[in-house]
């Protein structure tokens, strides 16, 4: 399943603001764990799928580098999106 455009719509609104702002980065910080999470849990029962666990992984890359960026940019930002994504423990 990939993330449908009711999903997007609804992760649009509930972090940038409106439906049609899908380009602010914590959007794309949603969207991008929405997938993870759905792939991690496909994984689980198909361990031999390489090609989803190299997704899975340059998915996590492109995450990493959008946490950095917003981290450089406005911490207090970098805080909340963690806090809201419960991406850090």
């Amino acid at each position: 399943m990939q993330v449908t455009k009711e999903v997007k719509k609804e992760l649009a609104k509930t972090y940038g603001g409106s439906e049609k702002n899908t380009g602010l980065s914590e959007v794309q910080l949603a969207l991008y764990t929405e997938r993870i999470n759905h792939i991690s849990e496909h994984l689980k029962t198909n361990k031999k799928d390489y090609s989803s666990t190299r997704s899975l992984l340059k998915m996590v890359g492109k995450r990493k580098r959008l946490l950095k960026y917003i981290a450089a940019s406005d911490i207090n930002r970098y805080r909340a999106i963690i806090e809201k994504l419960n991406l850090r423990k």
